[in-house]
């Protein structure tokens, strides 16, 4: 006796029914391997693969797609975040056009491609206060965090006072082993109210452990208000300032900061704001 054919609507039933196991099949292997998708977002995909009639590659390109930006986002902001930026400064909010004659954008943007990293190179940012020094490496900081390379920030007081407390409790080869393993290692604010000579006698010898043991290793960018030339007569102890020089001078990229101040110019516009308010009220 023949079997009578399964009806359209039966058919229906069933491909849906399989169609829903696999669904949920899918959604348990996303859960096991932690691939982080949504229901709605793995519907959306699997809807607009059908309504456009894209191919199994275009199909799992698109699923694919939306947590592997997220995972890349989600590396970048933790990078960041171990990098103790202290602001949000980046190179797109840095204002260019008021020091665009002596402070041109392509030397920053030609750092931010991270080359400089990938030949070892050293980075020395050099001039007076308030022209922007800090927000650019910061900038700079950041782009090279979004190229997967492992970045710390710190001012030169703090790591100073970092491997002083560390020479007291005799764990200063464990912190200078810390500073090395970072691709990029930044020093800002070296010579920054003197803090170095009058705050941390043993600097130099300090500097120069970390320096020295990224040597080869890494790359260092310091900050600094203080010219290379007056490094030895500023730290004292002549002959480790010159090798400390001759570690960060090494392969180094060094950029002259010139121009108005940038902090200058906020002050006075902000006293100007502050007398016209005082003048209408």
């Amino acid at each position: 006796m023949k079997q009578p054919r399964p009806t359209t609507a039966a058919k229906r039933a069933g491909t849906q029914a399989t169609q829903q196991s696999l669904r949920q099949s899918i959604l348990g292997h996303l859960q096991t391997l932690k691939i982080r998708i949504s229901e709605e977002e793995l519907d959306s995909v699997v809807r607009e693969s059908t309504e456009n009639n894209h191919s199994a590659w275009q199909l799992l390109e698109r699923f694919l797609a939306a947590p592997a930006i997220l995972s890349r986002e989600r590396s970048i902001e933790r990078r960041q975040r171990l990098a103790k930026f202290p602001s949000s400064a980046s190179l797109e909010s840095f204002d260019w056009s008021f020091n665009a004659k002596t402070l041109p954008r392509g030397p920053f943007e030609e750092l931010a491609s991270g080359e400089f990293i990938a030949r070892g190179d050293n980075v020395a940012l050099v001039g007076k206060s308030g022209l922007g020094k800090s927000h650019l490496i910061q900038g700079v900081g950041r782009a090279c965090c979004a190229l997967g390379h492992r970045v710390r920030y710190v001012t030169s007081a703090e790591l100073l006072e970092d491997l002083t407390a560390a020479a007291g409790d005799k764990t200063l080869p464990s912190r200078v082993r810390y500073y090395r393993s970072f691709d990029l290692l930044i020093i800002d604010e070296f010579g920054f109210e003197k803090l170095e000579r009058r705050e941390y006698p043993e600097s130099p010898s300090l500097l120069y452990k970390v320096v020295d043991a990224r040597s080869g290793r890494g790359s260092t960018a310091f900050v600094t208000n203080v010219d290379f030339s007056d490094w030895s007569e500023y730290l004292g102890d002549p002959p480790l300032v010159m090798a400390l020089l001759d570690r960060v001078v090494d392969n180094a990229i060094v950029i002259r900061f010139e121009g108005k101040s940038y902090r200058q110019h906020r002050a006075e516009q902000q006293q100007s704001a502050a007398s016209k308010r005082s003048k209408s009220s």
